[in-house]
C-alpha cells in the first residue's frame, strides 16, 4: 500500500487516490446495506409465512 501512495504522489494524483478510496468505501458500505435489507425482507417473509400458518391453522379467515 506504501508503494501505490508514494507513486500516486510523485504523479500528483493525490486526488484521484482519494477518490479511488471513497468510491471503493461508498460501494462497500452500499453492498452491506443491500445484504442486510436482504436479511430483513427474508425475516419479514418467515414472519408473514408463519402468521399465514397460525391463521390457517386457528380457522381464521
Amino acid at each position: 500500500m506504501d508503494a501505490l501512495v508514494r507513486i500516486f504522489a510523485e504523479r500528483g494524483d493525490l486526488a484521484h487516490l482519494a477518490l479511488l478510496l471513497w468510491a471503493g468505501s461508498a460501494s462497500l458500505i452500499a453492498i452491506r446495506a443491500l445484504a442486510a435489507l436482504a436479511r430483513a425482507t427474508e425475516r419479514l417473509d418467515a414472519f408473514v409465512r408463519e402468521l399465514a400458518r397460525f391463521n390457517a391453522r386457528h380457522g381464521a379467515d
